[in-house]
């Protein structure tokens, strides 16, 4: 008989699949790197900004020694951005490690966290690395139904994940509808606000989270640094929360979870409005570039209003596999979402011009 290690729980999950990188793809089908195209991972096509790489550059001298520990200089840069005390922030090794922290620090095994369908894979990841039970919404139009999910809280519920706008979908909860959740939801179960895509939204649809934060004491914000400020490979995030969620978190978070150079480029990041603008405005562009092509095609996508447009590219339950195949021979990486539940759709991260034209010709060839 062998021996079992870990809990089963733990045992039950399913590593997180994140998008092929390009070496992968060029050293499977034989290709030359310079010639593919990722339009995978929701990644800022422009990269990273200067500013932010000459502060990186800058902090090497100092790479020797162990980075501060608690981030004094990048928590004042959100600070001041932010308008909110040091002690409400936590940095995370990208959001993606605040939502785990929030999972450990605020819910026990056997209770429940509430999330939508068709939302985030890693809410799913979180609630079962902690041997919670999860309370799937089934989603409205392809995003967050929150009457339903307000209904769905139960007594042992400890946590609700949101996602605004919601990866992988793209959809957009409006600012009246998110406070009035907020509203409902028990003063004992925190909310996760997940932003990754907000500083992709159009500026009449900003609203301010984080004036939330001041009124509800269990409400969580959480930003990246991955998107539209173009440092995902350097793994940034951070949330906002009062602090009495902070404290716990920071009790938990790992020491040294943010390194000096990506402490370094993500402050200079946060002040560069000007490459955030430039980021924003191309991805306006490459939306419409894609989704007029999608139109011409006869392909049905969702509204999106993140970096990303899910299509649909068949009506059988293999077409995304199918497609997503004939695209990665052709050099063009997109994102299967077969394992969301939505087997007949691809998401596809909004590039440069010339990528989303590259994809859309390889797209074309694949559908006939």
């Amino acid at each position: 008989m062998s021996i079992q290690f870990g809990p089963e729980y733990v045992r039950a999950i399913a590593p997180y699949q994140a998008g092929k990188p390009i070496s992968e793809v060029a050293r499977e089908f034989g290709l030359d790197e310079a010639s593919i195209v990722k339009l995978a991972s929701n990644e800022n096509p422009l990269g990273m900004p200067e500013s932010a790489k000459q502060a990186m550059l800058a902090e090497m001298k100092e790479i020797g020694r162990y980075p501060d520990a608690n981030g004094f200089q990048l928590k004042a840069a959100v600070s001041e951005k932010y308008g909110v005390p040091q002690d409400w922030i936590t940095l995370g090794n990208g959001s993606n490690d605040i939502l785990e922290i929030a999972a450990h620090a605020f819910v026990q095994p056997n209770q429940s966290v509430v999330y939508a369908e068709y939302s985030f894979a890693v809410y799913a990841l979180a609630t079962q690395a902690v041997g919670a039970r999860a309370i799937v919404v089934p989603a409205k139009d392809f995003g967050h139904d929150l009457q339903a999910m307000t209904k769905a809280i139960q007594p042992d519920t400890r946590l609700v994940f949101i996602a605004n706008p919601n990866n992988p979908t793209g959809t957009f909860l409006p600012a009246a509808e998110l406070e009035a959740f907020l509203k409902q939801v028990p003063p004992n179960v925190v909310v996760v606000l997940d932003e990754a895509y907000n500083e992709y939204l159009d500026p009449s649809l900003q609203y301010d989270s984080i004036a939330w934060v001041r009124q509800y004491p269990n409400l969580l914000v959480s930003r990246t640094m991955s998107k539209a400020y173009g440092l995902a490979g350097l793994r940034v995030g951070f949330g906002i929360a009062q602090p009495q969620l902070t404290d716990l978190l920071n009790r938990i978070r790992q020491p040294f979870n943010v390194n000096s150079l990506a402490q370094a480029a993500a402050v200079a990041a946060l002040n560069d409005t000007a490459f955030l603008r430039k980021s924003a405005e191309l991805n306006r562009s490459g939306y419409r570039q894609l989704t007029r092509a999608f139109e011409v095609m006869g392909l049905e996508y969702v509204p999106s209003f993140g970096n990303f447009v899910l299509v649909r590219v068949g009506q059988d339950d293999g077409a995304g596999a199918r497609v997503n195949l004939a695209l990665l021979k052709q050099g063009i990486i997109v994102r299967p979402v077969g394992a969301y539940g939505l087997p007949q759709w691809l998401r596809i991260s909004i590039g440069l011009p010339e990528e989303n034209e590259a994809f859309l010709a390889a797209l074309k060839r694949t559908l006939g």
